[in-house]
């Protein structure tokens, strides 16, 4: 197409799969498979098309056993580690983690 990635995938690519993946992608167009998405932390797990709509539903309901309060937290602080420094990252964290404290939910 003779066009280069947009809308952020250029950076989002580079922060989850590093560097020289991200170039080697970006520059020549190969396209990643799942077990190599998988190798290289892109997605967290492969499963066979036919055990996909289980194991979403299976992962949808181990969540949806926690807390929503901490779910909406644990994400908000993963998702914030790609936008801070380790060091506020943590305070962010801490922050969050004693705040669950105050509420019922917490056992």
């Amino acid at each position: 197409l003779g066009v280069m990635p947009g809308m952020g995938g250029s950076q989002r690519l580079t922060r989850f799969v590093g560097k020289s993946k991200a170039m080697d992608m970006c520059l020549t167009g190969r396209m990643m498979d799942a077990a190599e998405a998988e190798r290289c932390g892109l997605v967290s797990r492969v499963v066979p098309a036919g055990e996909l709509l289980e194991e979403a539903l299976n992962a949808a309901a181990k969540i949806a056993d926690f807390s929503l309060p901490s779910v909406m937290m644990a994400k908000e602080a993963v998702n914030r580690a790609y936008e801070t420094t380790l060091a506020e990252g943590l305070r962010f964290e801490r922050r969050l983690f004693h705040s669950l404290f105050a509420l019922d939910d917490q056992k």
